[in-house]
C-alpha cells in the first residue's frame, strides 16, 4: 500500500508522492507507516512544518518505534530547522546550502526506505560539495549500520563527534548505532544529549523510555513519559504507559493509565488486553464490569470489549448468559458472538439451546466448525448414526482436497466414538494410504547390536557445565507433549530438526546408521560434525536436541565420543502407539502405506528401545506416556524426576489423544499389526492383551 508512494518519490514526481500519500492516510489515520510517507512527501513539497508534524503524529501512534525517531530527525536536518537543530547544517565558507542540503535530504529519504545504496550515492555527491561536514557520516554511518556493520558505524560517527560534538543529528546516529549493538545506557545518553539541545524534541522521551525499559526499570520508564502527557495526551502514549506500569507490578497506576487509554480507543485490543490483566491483578471484578458497560454503551459492536466483559462471569452462569444474551441482540449476525453464546448454554447444561445456537450458526456459515460440531455431538448422543452421516455428508459437498481429508478423518473419530472401529480403521488406513507419497520414507534401522565401544567418562572440562540432552520418541508415543513442555519452560529446545532448514549434520542424515555401521563415517567425525553445527544452535552447549529418527548405531559414536550427553525418550504402549500414529499423524511426516509391515517396522524401534534400556547402554530416561500424555504438569513432573531437578508446570493445551489402552477396541480390526507389536509391548513391561 506504501509502494505507489515510494515509487513516486523515487522518480522525483513530488506532487504524485503528495497526493498519494495524503488518500493514505486519508483511509488509515492511525497508520504509523503512512503518516511516516506523508511526512517524507510534505518535506519533499517544501512543507517542513506539515512534515514534522505529521511524523510527530506518527511517533504519537506507535511511540516505541526507533524508525519513526530516525525519520523525524531527517525531517529536522532537511527542513533546515537551525533554531530546532542547533547548527545542524552549518555550512562551510562558500558552500551552496542548497545543493548541499538536497543532497541531505535525498540521502535521508534514501535511507528511510531502505535503498542503500542511492543513501551512499548521495552522500558521495555530498562530499564533493563539503567532504568534512558532520552530516556526512550521520550518513555513511547509518548506511553502515543498515548493512550490518554496527562497529564499522559507530567509529564513522564517533570520530566525527570529535569534531563537532555538539551535532544533533550525529547524536541521533549515534543512538540508534548504540541501540543496534545492544549498548541501551549508551543510546539513553545520547538521545539525552538530543533532549538537551534541540527544544521541541519531547517525542523523543518515548525512545527513551523504551531504552531504559530494556535495562529493567519499567518503573523509570513509566516516569520518563510523563512530560509527554502534558503535551500529548494521546491514547497511544497511555497504553504504553499502562504497559510499563504492569511491568514493574504498578498496578492501580497502570489501571488508571489504561482506563484513559480504553475511554479514547475501546475497539484498541492491545488495550482491553492490558487493562484485563490490571483488573485481574487487582481483583477488581465490579470495576471491570462497570467501565466495560459503559465502554460498550457507546461501543456496542467491539467484539474485543464482549470478550472482555464475558471474562468477568462464571462460566455458565447466569450473568454471563445475560452478557451474551446482549451482545448476540448488539451483533445478531456475528459468529464469534454466537459461538460464545453457544459455549456458555453448554456451561450451563442446556443441551436444546446450545443446539438451537449451533443451528443458526451454520446457517450464517455453512460449514463452520464449530457449529457442525456441535450438531454432530448431539447427534452422537441420540443417533450416533446420523452423526456419521452428517458429516460424510459435509465431505462429500468439499471441494478442496485437504478440507476434503480432514472432514474424513473426523468422519472415522466419530464412527471411533460410536464403537464403529472397523470403519474408522478403514478410513484412516485409506488416508494414510493416499498421503503416502507425500510422505517421508521410513528409514531402514540398522539393527546394530554390538559389540559397543567403552562408555568413556565425562570429560572433567564438562563439570559444572550445561550438557546436550537428545529427545526422541517413536511415532505414535506424543514424544510432542515433551517437546511442548521443554519448549514452554526453557530456551534450551531446538525443534529445528522438524523444520525447513535443519542443521547439516550427521544426526539429520537417515544414511548416518548405515555409515557408521560400515565404518564409512567415524563415530568421533559424526560428533565433531555435530559439535560443528551446535555452534549456531547453543550458546555454552546446553541444548535439548529433538531427534528427527534414532537408531543405536548412534551409540557408536556417542559412547566414546559424547558420555556427557543425556537421551530422553517417549514411550508408550506400542500398539497404543500405532494407533495414534494412524489417526493422529506424527511430528515428522513418516508414510504410514501398508499396516503390517509398518508395525513391523514400528516394532524394530521399540525393539531398539528395550535393548537400550535392558542393557543400560547409554545415560537415558524412558518417559512413559500412556497416561501424562494430555497432561503438560505431569510431563512436567516425570521430566523432573528425570533430570532431578524440579521443573515449572505449565498449563496443559487442552488438546487430546485415545486415552491408555484404547487399542483394545481394535484389536480385531487391526489383527495383523498387532501380532506385530504385542512381544515387544510385552518386553517392555505392557500386558500381552
Amino acid at each position: 500500500m506504501y509502494d505507489p508512494i515510494l515509487d513516486a518519490l523515487r522518480r522525483g514526481a513530488l506532487g504524485e508522492a503528495l497526493t498519494a500519500a495524503e488518500a493514505l492516510v486519508a483511509e488509515r489515520p492511525d497508520d504509523p507507516q503512512a503518516l511516516r510517507w506523508l511526512s517524507a512527501a510534505q518535506l519533499q513539497n517544501g512543507q517542513p512544518d506539515a512534515a514534522l508534524a505529521s511524523i510527530d503524529r506518527a511517533i504519537t501512534l506507535a511511540p516505541e518505534n526507533a524508525d519513526l525517531h530516525l525519520a523525524r530527525a531527517g525531517v529536522l536536518v532537511g527542513s533546515r530547522r537551525n533554531e530546532d537543530a542547533q547548527a545542524a547544517l552549518d555550512q562551510a565558507t562558500g558552500l551552496d546550502p542548497n545543493q548541499f542540503t538536497a543532497y541531505l535530504i535525498q540521502g535521508q529519504l534514501a535511507l528511510g526506505r531502505g535503498d542503500l545504496d542511492e543513501a551512499e550515492r548521495l552522500a558521495r555527491l555530498a562530499t564533493r560539495v563539503s567532504p568534512d561536514h558532520p552530516q556526512l557520516a550521520a550518513i555513511n554511518g547509518m548506511v553502515s549500520l543498515r548493512r550490518g556493520n554496527p562497529d564499522d558505524a559507530l567509529k564513522i560517527v564517533s570520530a566525527a563527534l570529535q569534531q563537532a560534538p555538539d551535532d544533533v543529528q550525529l547524536r541521533y546516529a549515534l543512538g540508534f548505532i548504540h541501540m543496534a549493538l545492544g549498548h541501551w545506557a549508551f543510546a539513553e545518553q545520547s538521545f539525552r544529549g538530543v533532549i538537551e539541545k534541540v527544544p521541541g524534541s519531547d517525542n523523543l522521551r518515548s525512545l527513551i523510555a523504551d531504552l531504559i525499559r530494556r535495562q529493567g526499570r519499567p518503573a523509570d520508564a513509566a516516569d520518563e513519559l510523563l512530560p509527554l502527557v502534558a503535551l500529548n495526551n494521546a491514547p497511544a502514549l497511555h497504553r504504553y504507559i499502562g504497559h510499563l506500569r504492569l511491568a514493574a507490578g504498578q498496578n492501580d497506576e497502570a489501571l488508571a493509565a489504561l482506563r484513559i487509554a480504553l475511554a479514547a480507543q475501546p475497539r484498541d485490543r492491545e488495550t482491553v488486553l492490558a487493562i484485563i490483566e490490571a483488573w485481574r491483578r487487582l481483583g477488581a471484578q465490579e470495576d471491570a464490569r462497570n467501565t466495560l458497560d459503559a465502554a460498550l454503551a457507546t461501543t456496542s459492536d467491539a467484539h474485543d470489549l464482549w470478550l472482555a466483559r464475558l471474562l468477568f462471569e462464571a462460566v455458565g452462569s447466569p450473568e454471563a448468559r445475560a452478557v451474551v444474551e446482549r451482545w448476540v441482540a448488539a451483533m445478531p449476525k456475528h459468529v464469534p458472538a454466537l459461538e460464545a453464546q453457544m459455549s456458555v448454554l453448554d456451561a450451563a447444561g442446556d443441551d436444546d439451546a446450545a443446539e438451537a445456537v449451533a443451528r443458526r450458526i451454520v446457517e450464517l456459515e455453512p460449514g463452520r466448525a464449530s457449529g457442525e460440531q456441535r450438531l454432530v455431538e448431539g447427534l452422537l448422543r441420540r443417533d450416533p448414526t446420523a452423526a456419521i452421516a452428517h458429516v460424510g455428508e459435509l465431505a462429500n459437498k468439499a471441494t478442496e482436497p485437504h478440507h476434503k481429508r480432514g472432514l474424513r478423518s473426523w468422519q472415522a473419530f466419530v464412527r471411533d466414538r460410536a464403537g464403529r472401529h472397523a470403519d474408522a480403521a478403514n478410513t484412516w488406513a485409506e488416508l494414510a494410504h493416499e498421503l503416502a507419497p507425500s510422505r517421508l520414507p521410513l528409514w531402514t534401522p540398522s539393527g546394530a547390536k554390538g559389540p559397543w565401544p567403552e562408555l568413556a567418562p565425562i570429560p572433567m572440562a564438562s563439570a559444572g557445565k550445561a550438557y546436550p540432552i537428545f529427545l526422541w520418541g517413536a511415532p505414535g508415543t506424543v514424544v510432542e507433549s515433551i517437546a511442548g513442555v521443554l519448549g514452554a519452560i526453557s530456551n534450551r529446545l531446538r525443534g529445528d530438526r522438524l523444520m525447513p532448514n535443519p542443521p547439516p549434520d550427521p544426526m539429520q542424515n537417515y544414511h548416518t546408521p548405515a555409515r557408521l555401521v560400515s565404518g564409512e563415517l567415524s563415530g568421533e567425525a559424526c560428533i565433531a560434525e555435530w559439535r560443528k553445527t551446535l555452534a549456531n544452535r547453543s550458546e555454552d552447549g546446553g541444548i535439548v536436541d529433538w531427534l528427527p529418527w534414532w537408531d543405536n548405531a548412534l551409540l557408536l559414536a556417542l559412547r566414546p565420543h559424547l558420555p556427557e550427553a543425556l537421551l530422553i525418550i517417549a514411550v508408550r504402549d506400542p500398539r497404543d502407539a500405532f494407533l495414534d500414529w494412524l489417526a493422529f499423524g506424527a511430528p515428522v511426516p513418516l508414510a504410514l502405506d501398508n499396516l503390517d509391515s509398518s508395525a513391523e517396522w514400528l516394532a524394530s524401534l521399540f525393539a531398539q528401545v528395550a535393548d537400550l534400556h535392558e542393557q543400560d547402554l547409554f545415560p537415558s530416561r524412558l518417559i512413559a506416556m500412556d497416561d501424562i500424555k494430555d497432561d503438560a504438569p505431569a510431563v512436567a513432573q516425570a521430566l523432573s524426576r528425570a533430570l532431578g531437578v524440579q521443573l515449572t508446570e505449565p498449563p496443559s493445551s487442552g488438546a487430546r489423544r485415545f486415552p491408555a489402552g484404547h487399542w483394545r477396541h481394535y484389536a480385531q480390526a487391526l489383527a495383523g499389526p498387532f501380532a506385530a507389536l504385542t512381544p515387544v509391548a510385552v518386553r517392555l513391561g505392557y500386558p500381552e492383551a
